[in-house]
């Protein structure tokens, strides 16, 4: 994750939606998810601990939300966290990030602006 990418200073995302995927990518099923760092919300699904249940704010975010924050499972994050992109990171709006953002009281992000050219100036 570079230095400049919003989600190191948000992680509002981490504390609205629940987390959860399937049961395949905890590390006892052969995957890279700590078994400890979920629960069970159907047979074939988990949760990240902390997201099951409202207030959400999954347990392995640190820091304060729209302040800094870093992910304590960052190499070993599910496929859902890695999917989530915050808006305009790679030219797209992501809604959910918008949505995760305003009920922490933040702004939407904003898309960058391209450097302005200057007119050839014509002798």
């Amino acid at each position: 994750m570079s230095d400049n990418n919003p989600c190191l200073s948000c992680g509002a995302c981490c504390a609205h939606f629940r987390v959860s995927f399937f049961w395949g990518e905890c590390q006892s099923a052969g995957g890279l998810m700590p078994d400890d760092q979920v629960v069970l919300i159907t047979p074939h699904r988990v949760a990240m601990r902390g997201t099951e249940s409202k207030p959400t704010r999954c347990t392995a975010l640190l820091g304060d939300v729209g302040q800094g924050v870093r992910c304590t499972l960052y190499k070993e994050r599910s496929s859902t966290c890695r999917e989530f992109e915050a808006s305009w990171v790679n030219g797209e709006h992501n809604p959910q990030c918008d949505s995760a953002r305003s009920a922490h009281g933040l702004p939407p992000l904003m898309p960058p602006v391209a450097p302005s050219i200057a007119p050839e100036r014509v002798a």
